[in-house]
């Protein structure tokens, strides 16, 4: 997949390219095994379940967006029936960003922390980000903190970097701050995050060095 330029662009890529490629990839793996052993009934079943995953994740998708709080049951119900499984990740994503726009903080915890902790390499990293802001509104700075020094995806570099400057501009360290957005900057995050320029500014950071050379 393409490099994105925020979580969100990231998110719905997830969302498209498992949508487009995951039946196929099921098939694929499960053809191989109907091969060898004749299971052509575990490669129907298979796919059926991925079907009805996708249907069902499409509808508490929707009915989330629409109907807020009250369509957090049905959310959850479906998280934990598709507990370990692409389309209960990505609700999880999902109802967690959902709790943080209704101020409930600890609801966006116990979503994220799982997919953070043990979710598939596609949506690990967000999670974890995320779960970081989060853990920081909550007053858990070096928790947050520790999340982050996890993330190991490159992609994630200036993600990660900017949001560990936020979070300890937030503690009044202002020079360790200071270090953590331009390490964010020389990784990209000027073209990912319109925010860390300004962010920038206000500690007067210049900005990294253009390479002419490889510009020419």
């Amino acid at each position: 997949m393409e490099v994105y330029t925020t979580e969100e662009q990231q998110v719905e890529a997830i969302k498209a390219w498992w949508k487009e490629n995951g039946t196929s990839i099921v098939a694929g793996t499960v053809l191989g095994l109907a091969g060898l052993f004749g299971w052509r009934f575990y490669n129907d079943h298979q796919l059926s379940n991925m079907q009805q995953a996708s249907a069902e994740y499409g509808k508490v998708s929707a009915a989330l967006a629409q109907g807020g709080e009250q369509a957090y049951g049905d959310v959850e119900a479906f998280i934990k029936a598709n507990q370990g499984e692409a389309y209960g990740e990505l609700a999880s994503l999902e109802l967690a960003a959902a709790a943080v726009k209704a101020g409930k903080l600890d609801l966006a915890v116990t979503q994220l922390t799982p997919v953070a902790d043990q979710g598939s390499t596609a949506v690990q990293a967000i999670a974890s980000v995320r779960l970081a802001r989060v853990l920081a509104e909550q007053g858990k700075a070096d928790e947050a903190l520790a999340r982050l020094a996890k993330v190991q995806d490159a992609g994630f570099t200036a993600q990660v970097a900017e949001v560990r400057g936020d979070i300890l501009l937030a503690q009044g360290k202002r020079e360790e701050a200071r270090n953590a957005y331009q390490a964010a900057a020389d990784a990209g995050g000027l073209q990912s995050s319109p925010e860390l320029r300004l962010k920038m500014d206000d500690l007067a950071l210049p900005a990294p060095a253009v390479d002419e050379k490889q510009d020419a």
